[in-house]
């Protein structure tokens, strides 16, 4: 590539670039199943140059969390303040904050950084598969209270709804009426416009829920996959959506297509560690 064609490729003057950059705020998971390496790759997969912020450092394998160190809330600022002066994201896919702290310094991003809500995704990690705390209490109930007015897009599982609508979500008949209940909570914060993506992976069949901005509701129809490559599968499915956003799709296509590339990348995955292994993020470019 000449000097020339580089020049042409960059950011001029601060504007939105002509070729998609997407902003990963997350955790770094070590074994690269989820997180920001994973989401990176998602990115790539999608033909997306992708850029991250890390929030928290994690001690983990396939096998299991087993530490959580959170990055500063002041490095957190510097660094999304330090790419935000370089360049503005075409979107933005938010995963593990770990803190409320760190909650409170996306907030303070989202508010100034004039990137279009709706290409902002809110994957709530609230804990591991294997019950490790990834985001304090204090920590949901900000994302509860501010962090939703932000976003255009929350994928939570079921649990995660749970905890987000206050409301017990044990059958799939429940689901409509939390991802109601999250909108509404929304809503009263200023935010009518937010897409609600509910993940049924642990459903049979793993059936996807999705309540759009407009208030129309649909189902994203899923089939098992028999695989014991299942980390990540939220990080991937929340990365995944973004870039069909920042290529144009509308929400029900948007969200359909994710749910095909998670399912793809899990029937490519093969063994990685001794336990739940990550996904084949980039199984389309082989």
């Amino acid at each position: 590539m000449n000097g020339s064609t580089q020049a042409e490729r960059r950011t001029v003057d601060n504007e939105p670039s002509g070729w998609p950059i997407a902003l990963t705020i997350a955790g770094f998971d070590p074994s690269s199943g989820a997180g920001i390496t994973a989401d990176l790759k998602v990115f790539a997969a999608h033909n997306i140059y992708g850029m991250a912020c890390i929030t928290a450092l994690t001690v983990q394998s396939t096998l299991g969390v087993r530490r959580v160190e959170p990055v500063s809330p002041e490095t957190i600022r510097e660094t999304l303040a330090c790419l935000r002066e370089d360049v503005i994201p075409a979107g933005v896919k938010i995963g593990m904050l770990a803190t409320a702290k760190a909650v409170g310094e996306v907030i303070r991003f989202l508010a100034s950084a004039g990137i279009d809500r709706q290409r902002v995704v809110l994957d709530p990690v609230i804990r591991s598969s294997t019950g490790k705390e990834l985001l304090s209490p204090e920590g949901v109930a900000r994302l509860r209270s501010e962090l939703l007015a932000h976003v255009g897009w929350i994928t939570p599982n079921l649990e995660e709804l749970s905890v987000l609508a206050e409301m017990a979500v044990s059958a799939p008949n429940a689901i409509a009426a939390a991802a109601g209940r999250l909108r509404e909570i929304a809503a009263a914060k200023g935010n009518p416009a937010i897409n609600v993506v509910v993940t049924g992976g642990h459903l049979d069949p793993p059936d996807d829920f999705l309540l759009a901005q407009t208030g129309e509701s649909f189902g994203l129809s899923g089939h098992r996959v028999e695989t014991n490559a299942t980390h990540g599968t939220g990080c991937a499915f929340s990365s995944a959506l973004l870039s069909q956003l920042i290529a144009g799709k509308e929400a029900k296509e948007a969200a359909g297509l994710a749910k095909v590339y998670v399912t793809g990348a899990l029937q490519a995955a093969y063994p990685v560690g001794r336990g739940k292994g990550p996904m084949h993020h980039l199984f389309q470019m082989e």
